[in-house]
């Protein structure tokens, strides 16, 4: 829909110029909060959230329809959001948190669900669906990966109640350095309302899985093709 400002092949049904969005976008692409954004941008706040709000589905959409099967060497971990880990007690198991479990192809890409606990019946069937047989998986010594062999992976193991962090190639660096990267972004908001949880955790996964890409060109290249709504 064209606007006084001019058509913007990016934005369907909008008052936002190509450029205000381009600017907006650029600013989206830097991780930038949307407070700060609509200072820089001149732009209304709530504009700007809309937009914010958008421009994440749309990353998570395009992350679902990127999906593959990993082969080869896998690193699988868990991990908790949310809540500060009671002390003492490690991250399984601890109160308040929202489980996580993430699959990381070395050289690759990484995938994260949302489980209910860390028991093995919730990540065998994750590991299953998204590990071809055969690969190499590398996790830590927790007990819920007891049966990975049977099921027909190779499986190595590090054990961190040992305080063994790494051995060789035998280690879960990869996926815990998406931790870490992860838990970062999510506190910069401050807190997150649980169903918006998964979006920010999805989209994460999307800004890792292209960290070596320039992720503005990239989303507008995608947004030429299927323009945002």
């Amino acid at each position: 829909m064209s606007s006084k400002y001019g058509k913007n092949k990016y934005l369907k049904l909008t008052h936002i110029s190509e450029r205000k969005f381009r600017d907006i976008l650029k600013h989206f692409c830097l991780d930038i909060p949307a407070s700060k954004t609509a200072e820089l941008t001149n732009t209304n706040r709530n504009t700007v959230n809309r937009l914010y709000n958008l421009l994440r589905e749309y990353v998570v959409r395009l992350g679902l329809e990127e999906q593959e099967k990993f082969t080869g060497e896998i690193e699988v971990d868990e991990s908790y959001f949310g809540a500060r880990r009671i002390r003492g007690k490690r991250g399984r198991g601890a109160k308040g948190k929202t489980p996580v479990v993430g699959l990381l192809k070395r050289q690759g890409k990484v995938f994260t669900k949302i489980v209910r606990s860390c028991t093995r019946s919730e990540l065998m069937p994750v590991i299953k669906g998204r590990v071809i047989e055969d690969s190499l998986v590398y996790t830590d010594g927790w007990r819920s990966y007891d049966g990975l062999i049977l099921s027909g992976y190779n499986h190595k193991r590090i054990h961190h109640h040992e305080n063994e962090f790494a051995r060789g190639k035998n280690h879960v660096n990869g996926i815990e350095s998406f931790w870490s990267f992860a838990k970062r972004r999510i506190a910069k908001f401050n807190g997150i309302k649980n169903n918006k949880f998964l979006t920010h955790l999805k989209e994460s996964e999307y800004r890792w899985n292209h960290k070596e890409e320039n992720l503005c060109k990239l989303l507008l290249r995608k947004l030429r093709k299927r323009a945002l709504k």
